[in-house]
């Protein structure tokens, strides 16, 4: 099975999700009125699925949405996978309810608690932070819909709050490459952000834009996006406030990943250096508002922006350097694919597999799931084919379903 970021045809997103129902053919077959032959074709690409009124009957039957089987399947899994997680996320973002207070009223604003909100919130982005993306997403449908609740009361803790779940709900889509849910949960986490009054809460949510807007290429606007919050936020704190200073930082790294994308090598480190020195004045390592942002993490972006500028000797040699221990897993893990990717291009095969190995064991749905590493695993398998085969790169390979 492809990965997120590959191609799907409609029947391998069909198998896909029926596999993850726990669905034989003969039940999804008998639940369309079709025969097993009919839908084994279809899954195997020998027969093309072209009348819309017959997709959305096994849309129906798989319980997804038409668009599910028009885009890319999420590979996310966890111990206890969830049936519905990315299609109730787009349910409860994309309630109708909320197009009009008029039409349809305001809600029940009283039913939802604030302190419990906030604490599942925080819950949810102690789970980002460890790779635990699966949790999260089974979470975020709840979550969103006690957001918006929280939303009605105009009370500017409550925003601010519903403005976190946002942010969370926008970092973990963009993870899992749901880009447009991703931007709708980014706008809607700078719309609320921005009634609270609260200038931390709209800058930590342009963040979320940058990363929705990262998601689908648009450097420029990230760039625009991201730099803008950040030179604002600097009009508006104190320079020795540790939570200004974490979100102005993570805000240029942001900015500089996407001008490393665009190939304004100037730029970037432009960039890098204005990060760098906020994380001087921070002085250590810190998770103000879940940034992770300090000395060590200005190290992995610079890392990271060198690989796409090209500079993969550099980061194959200053890479094992940079002692990541004092972040978060998904920190951790992500200089690990950092590493494999580096490894990869320089031919050293044993050393890429060894990396990406390791950090799978930290947080095997954000490994298993991401293109990069799906890339890199393919090119790794693609130059030992001939070498005999590896067994665990083939079992990585297929957990990661980099190769068919």
């Amino acid at each position: 099975m492809k990965g997120a970021g590959d191609h799907f045809t409609v029947g391998e997103r069909i198998a896909f999700y029926r596999r993850r129902r726990g669905m034989t053919q003969g039940v999804l077959a008998g639940l369309v009125g079709r025969s097993v032959d009919w839908l084994s074709k279809i899954e195997r690409n020998e027969r093309e699925l072209r009348r819309l009124d017959l997709l959305g009957e096994v849309a129906q039957a798989l319980r997804i949405e038409i668009g599910d089987l028009l885009g890319t399947p999420v590979l996310v899994e966890d111990e206890k996978p969830t049936d519905d997680n990315i299609p109730a996320i787009r349910d409860a973002l994309m309630s109708h309810r909320r197009l009009s207070r008029t039409l349809f009223g305001v809600g029940d604003p009283d039913q939802v608690g604030l302190s419990e909100v906030a604490t599942f919130a925080r819950l949810g982005w102690d789970d980002y932070q460890a790779g635990r993306i699966g949790r999260v997403i089974a979470g975020l449908p709840a979550l969103i819909i006690s957001a918006q609740a929280l939303e009605e009361t105009g009370d500017g803790a409550s925003l601010i709050t519903a403005a976190r779940v946002y942010h969370l709900g926008a970092s973990t889509l963009a993870k899992v490459g749901e880009s447009d849910l991703s931007w709708i949960a980014a706008e809607r986490a700078m719309e609320t952000a921005e009634k609270s009054g609260s200038a931390l809460a709209l800058a930590s949510s342009a963040r979320a834009g940058t990363h929705a807007l990262l998601s689908v290429g648009r450097f420029d606007d990230a760039m625009q996006l991201g730099q803008t919050a950040a030179d604002w936020l600097r009009d508006q704190i104190d320079d020795n406030d540790a939570a200004g200073l974490s979100i102005a930082g993570m805000l240029y790294l942001r900015t500089a990943i996407a001008s490393a994308r665009r190939q304004d090598r100037s730029t970037t480190n432009e960039l890098l250096a204005q990060a760098h020195e906020y994380a001087c004045r921070l002085g250590h390592d810190s998770n103000e508002w879940h940034t992770m942002f300090g000395p060590t993490n200005v190290e992995l972006h610079r890392m990271h922006a060198a690989l796409d500028l090209g500079d993969v000797a550099w980061v194959v040699e200053h890479g094992p350097t940079v002692d990541a221990s004092p972040l978060n897993v998904e920190r951790q893990v992500t200089r690990r694919i950092d590493m494999a990717r580096a490894y990869a291009w320089t031919a050293r095969d044993e050393d890429a597999l060894a990396e990406l190995l390791t950090a799978e064991k930290s947080a095997p749905q954000i490994v298993r799931h991401s293109a990069v590493v799906r890339d890199t695993v393919k090119a790794l398998h693609r130059r030992g084919h001939s070498r005999g085969t590896n067994r665990p790169l083939l079992q990585l390979a297929d957990r990661c379903r980099a190769i068919q």
